[in-house]
C-alpha cells in the first residue's frame, strides 16, 4: 500500500503522525484500521516517517482517525497543516482550559487545539491556512463558551508590540486586582476580628444589620466576577472553579440571612465571616498565581527586550550615516554599532575590534572577541569598539528573533504526561458537586443540624481547587525552559523535555563538538614525482568553496606558505558524503577524501605513504588523501594530509560531570580509528566507534538503543550528523554548527561548550522532579483536603485558604527552578 495517494476532489487528505509502530506489520494494521473509519476513501502508512496520509469525505474529523488508531494500539497526534495562536481572557482554573480546548476542536478545519493555562493562549492545528471567516468562528466559539479570545500576530514586529501591549495591560490589571484585594480585606476584617477576639473570651460582635452589609459588599461586589464567570460556565454546560467558589460562599452567606430572619433580635450563629474571608483570600490567591505565572515568562520578556527598535546605517556612496527604524534596514545594508549599544540586526564585521557581550543569547558570561569577517548577533551589546556591521539576516530570520520562537514554542507546549491531568481535570467540578451534595444529605441523615450540613458541603466546595493540577506542569515547564535559555540551552518542546531527563547515554561526535573543529594541517607528505607545492595547491583548490574543518585547515595552510589567496581554478566541485570533496582542477579530476574512498575505488597506497599514515593515526592525527580517481590504480593516490585538532577546554569536565549524573558517554565519529581513541583516552570516554559514516551514525545510535535498554541522546553539529540525531531518543546540536543539525535536533545549545549537554540533562531532570512534585501536592492536596472538608474537620474559611495558596505554592516551587545553576 505504498502507491501514492490520489484522493478525490471532494475529499480532504488528513496527515498523522503515528508512535508505537516497531515493524511493517504495525503500519499494515494501522491502515487497516484507518481505513475501517466510515468516510475514509484511502489511507497509507509511512512506517520510516511514522506518518500517516488518510484521504476522507468532509465531515470525518480527526478525532475518529486518532481513536481508530488508538483502539489498533498505538498513538496518533494530528499533523497540522497550519496553525494559529490566540490569547486566551477569562480562564480561572484547569476546567476553563479544558473547556476552551474542546469548543476550538469542534470548528470546522481544526485538526486540534491545545490551552496553556500558565501563558494563557491556545494554539490551535488547523487544516489549511487561516482565514478570516475561520478566525471569527474561533473567536465566536471561545465567547460562546464565556471566555475572550484576540488573535496573536504571526509578524515578529507585530508580535512583539502586541506582547509589549499585553504585559502592559496585565501589569495594570495586577494593580487593579491589588486594590480590590485590600478593600475587600478593610471590609472583612470587622467581621473577622471578633469572630478571633471570641476564641479569647472577647466578645465584640457586630449588629447582625452590619455584618449582612459589610458581607454583601463583599459577596456581591468584589465576588462578582465569580457570579459572572459561573455563570458563564454553567450556561455552557459546564464547570469551573468560579461555580465552586460562588455556590460555596453564596450558601454561606444564605444560611447567614437565614439565621438572621428566623431569629431576629437574638444571638444568632452567623457565617457571614466565613463567605466574606474566602471571597477576599481566593481572590487574594489569584492576584499571588497572577504574580507568580508573571514571573514564569521573564525569560521571554527579557528576550524581547533585546530587539532594539532602531539602526543607524550608513550611506556606502556618500558615508552618510542616519538613524532609521529597523523595519527599514535590509540584508547587505552597512549598519554602525557605537560602544555600548546593542546590536540590531545579525551580520559579519566589516570594520572595527570589540569585544561582544553575548551573555543574554548563549549564556556566555565573558565578552567575545570580535574582528573583521567574524558573525555578531542581534541583541547582543558592543563593548569598547565601534563596529560597522554588514547585515546578514534582519527581523524575523534573526538568530535572536528564532530563539524567541523556540522558547514560545516549547512554553506553549503540553509535555505527555498532562494528558492525565487533563482528564482528571475534565471530571473533577462535577466530581466535587456530587461529593458535595453526598456531604450535605450524609450529615442531615446522620442526625446534623442543617447549619452543619450546609457548612461541611460548602468547605467541599470551596477546598477543592482544580487550578493546582492545572497549572502543576506548564508552569514547571515555562520555569525550566526559561532558565534552559537563559543559560544558552534552547529545549525544542515539552516533549524533548521529557525525554531529556531519561537519557542515561550520550553518544558525540567529535570534530567541532568535543574538538574545537578548527584543525591544523600538521603533515602533508607526498608520492613519488608530486611536490609538497602543487599538491597543496591541488587539495586546496578541491576544498575552497567547503565549510568542512579540515577543508578550511588545508586552505588556511596554502595561504599561509605561499601568501596568495589566489587558487588554481576548480569545476564541478562536490561533497561526497562520509567520503570527501571532488573536483575538476585545471581540467583534471581530483579528490580529497577518507582512506575508505581510497579503498573503496581499489586504489592501492603506496607503502611509504601507508606506513607513514599509521604513524600519524596512532599518534591521534587525522589523515585524509589527494587522489586522482580517473589516473591508473597505482598512480592515483598522490599525497596524505594529515591534521590535529585540539580537545575543547570544557569537554573533561562535561564527560565527567555527565559520568557524575550516572550517564555514560560514547564516541561516535567519522573519524580513524587511532584520532578518535587518543581523544576518547584523553576525555574519559570508554566506547568508541570510529570511521562511521552518516547512515552508519544513525545505525549505530539504533544499535546503542537496543544493546543497552538506554535512553540515548546525539550530540554533533554538522550535516552527517543529522541522521544520527533524528535516530537519538533526543538529538543534542551546537548552533556552532549547520542549521540542518539543529533542525533534526529536540535540543539546541546556543555555544559550542559540551558542558552544556549536561547542562541540558539536568535542567531537564529538575524540572521533571518540579512536575512531579508539583503533581504530587496537587494530587494529595484534594485527596486529603476534600474529605477533611465532608467529615467536618475544616472551617470554610480554613479551606477557603488552602484552596487559594494551593496554586500559589505550585507556582512558587516551578519558580525555584530560576536559581538552577550548573553543577561543576
Amino acid at each position: 500500500m505504498n502507491e501514492p495517494l490520489i484522493a478525490e476532489r471532494a475529499d480532504t487528505v488528513a496527515e498523522l503522525e503515528i508512535r508505537g509502530m516497531t515493524c511493517a506489520a504495525c503500519a499494515t494494521r494501522v491502515e487497516k484500521a484507518l481505513a475501517k473509519v466510515p468516510g475514509v476513501t484511502r489511507a497509507s502508512v509511512n512506517l520510516a516517517t511514522e506518518k500517516a496520509t488518510v484521504a476522507a469525505s468532509e465531515g470525518v474529523g480527526p478525532a475518529a482517525l486518532v481513536a481508530a488508531v488508538e483502539k489498533a494500539g498505538y498513538e496518533a497526534v494530528p499533523v497540522a497543516a497550519e496553525s494559529a495562536a490566540f490569547a486566551i481572557g477569562g480562564m480561572t482554573c484547569a476546567a476553563c482550559a479544558s473547556r476552551v480546548e474542546k469548543v476550538l476542536a469542534r470548528v470546522p478545519g481544526v485538526t486540534g487545539a491545545s490551552v496553556n493555562l500558565a501563558t494563557e493562549q491556545a494554539t490551535v492545528a488547523l487544516r489549511a491556512p487561516l482565514t478570516g471567516d475561520l478566525q471569527d468562528q474561533l473567536v465566536a466559539a471561545v465567547k460562546k463558551a464565556g471566555y475572550t479570545a484576540t488573535p496573536l500576530a504571526a509578524d515578529e514586529d507585530e508580535a512583539a508590540a502586541q506582547a509589549s501591549a499585553q504585559t502592559a495591560s496585565k501589569a495594570d490589571e495586577a494593580r487593579r486586582e491589588w486594590r480590590a484585594v485590600l478593600i475587600s480585606a478593610v471590609l472583612t476584617a470587622p467581621l473577622l476580628v471578633p469572630m478571633i477576639g471570641a476564641w479569647f473570651g472577647a466578645h465584640a460582635m457586630l449588629p447582625a444589620v452590619a455584618q449582612l452589609v459589610l458581607a454583601s459588599v463583599v459577596q456581591f461586589g468584589f465576588g462578582a466576577r465569580f457570579y459572572r464567570a459561573a455563570w458563564k460556565a454553567v450556561r455552557a454546560g459546564s464547570g469551573n472553579m468560579d461555580l465552586l467558589v460562588a455556590l460555596g460562599t453564596s450558601a454561606a452567606w444564605g444560611v447567614s440571612v437565614y439565621e438572621m430572619l428566623a431569629h431576629p433580635g437574638a444571638m444568632a450563629h452567623l457565617y457571614f465571616e466565613a463567605s466574606a474571608v474566602v471571597i477576599t483570600l481566593v481572590r487574594f490567591g489569584k492576584w499571588l498565581e497572577a504574580r507568580a505565572k508573571r514571573q514564569t515568562t521573564d525569560a521571554i520578556r527579557a528576550l524581547n527586550a533585546l530587539r532594539p527598535e532602531r539602526a543607524r546605517i550608513r550611506d556606502e556612496a556618500g558615508g552618510a550615516e542616519r538613524d532609521v527604524p529597523l523595519a527599514q534596514v535590509r540584508v547587505g545594508t552597512l549598519v554602525i554599532v557605537l560602544p555600548g549599544e546593542r546590536l540590531p540586526v545579525d551580520g559579519v564585521v566589516a570594520e572595527g575590534r570589540t569585544h561582544i557581550d553575548e551573555s543574554l543569547i548563549t549564556g556566555e558570561s565573558l565578552p567575545v572577541p570580535k574582528a573583521p569577517g567574524d558573525a555578531v548577533t542581534a541583541g547582543s551589546i558592543n563593548g569598547e569598539g565601534a563596529l560597522a556591521v554588514r547585515t546578514t539576516a534582519i527581523g524575523a530570520e534573526t538568530t535572536l528573533a528564532r530563539i524567541i520562537r523556540l522558547v514560545e514554542s516549547a512554553q506553549a507546549e503540553k509535555a505527555p504526561i498532562q494528558r492525565l491531568v487533563d482528564r482528571v481535570s475534565a471530571v473533577f467540578v462535577p466530581a466535587i458537586l456530587a461529593i458535595a451534595v453526598v456531604t450535605l444529605g450524609g450529615w442531615l441523615l446522620a442526625g446534623a443540624s442543617a447549619e452543619t450540613a450546609i457548612l461541611n458541603a460548602v468547605a467541599v466546595l470551596v477546598i477543592a481547587c482544580p487550578c493546582a493540577l492545572g497549572l502543576a506542569t506548564p508552569a514547571a515547564i515555562m520555569a525550566g525552559t526559561g532558565v534552559a535559555a537563559r543559560h544558552g540551552v534552547l529545549i525544542k518542546d515539552a516533549e524533548a523535555l521529557e525525554t531529556a531527563h531519561n537519557v542515561s547515554l550520550v553518544a558525540f561526535d567529535k570534530t567541532g563538538t568535543l574538538t574545537l573543529g578548527q584543525p591544523a594541517l600538521t603533515a602533508l607528505d607526498t608520492a613519488e614525482g608530486v611536490t609538497r607545492a602543487a599538491a597543496l595547491a591541488q587539495a586546496a583548490a578541491v576544498q575552497r568553496q567547503s565549510d568542512h574543518p579540515l577543508a578550511k585547515a588545508v586552505v588556511r595552510a596554502y595561504e599561509a606558505e605561499t601568501h596568495a589567496a589566489t587558487l588554481p581554478a576548480a569545476a564541478h566541485a562536490r561533497a561526497v558524503p562520509g567520503r570527501g570533496v571532488e573536483a575538476e582542477v585545471d581540467g583534471r579530476r581530483l579528490a580529497v577524501g577518507s582512506r575508505r574512498w581510497v579503498d573503496e575505488l581499489g586504489l592501492a597506497v603506496p607503502p611509504a605513504l601507508a606506513a607513514r599514515a599509521q604513524t600519524l593515526e596512532s599518534a591521534g592525527n587525522t589523515v585524509s588523501w589527494l587522489i586522482a580517481p580517473n589516473a591508473a590504480p597505482h598512480e592515483a593516490v598522490l599525497a596524505l594530509l594529515a591534521f590535529g585538532d585540539t580537545v575543547k577546554p570544557t569537554a573533561r569536565e562535561a564527560i565527567a560531570s555527565l559520568k557524575a549524573m550516572g550517564v555514560r558517554s560514547v564516541l561516535v565519529t567519522g573519524d580513524n580509528a587511532g584520532s578518535a581513541a587518543a581523544v576518547a583516552a584523553q576525555l574519559g570516554i570508554d566506547e568508541v566507534h570510529a570511521q562511521v559514516l552518516p547512515d552508519d551514525k544513525a545505525r549505530t545510535i539504533r544499535d546503542l538503543k537496543i544493546r543497552t535498554g538506554s535512553i540515548v541522546a546525539m550530540a554533533g553539529d554538522g550535516i552527517n550528523d543529522a541522521p544520527a540525531l533524528a535516530a537519538a531518543d533526543i538529538g543534542i546540536a551546537m548552533a556552532t554548527g549547520t542549521d540542518v543539525a539543529m533542525h533534526a535536533a529536540g535540543i539546541t545549545l546556543m555555544r559550542g561548550d559540551p558542558a552544556l549537554v549536561a547542562a541540558a540533562i539536568d535542567i531537564s531532570r529538575r524540572t521533571w522532579r518540579k512536575i512531579q512534585q508539583n503533581l504530587f501536592w496537587a494530587f494529595v492536596y484534594n485527596l486529603i483536603g476534600i474529605p477533611l472538608a465532608a467529615f467536618g474537620l475544616l472551617n470554610p474559611m480554613i479551606a477557603g485558604a488552602a484552596m487559594a495558596f494551593s496554586s500559589v505554592s505550585v507556582v512558587t516551587n516551578a519558580l525555584l527552578l530560576r536559581s538552577w545553576r550548573a553543577r561543576r
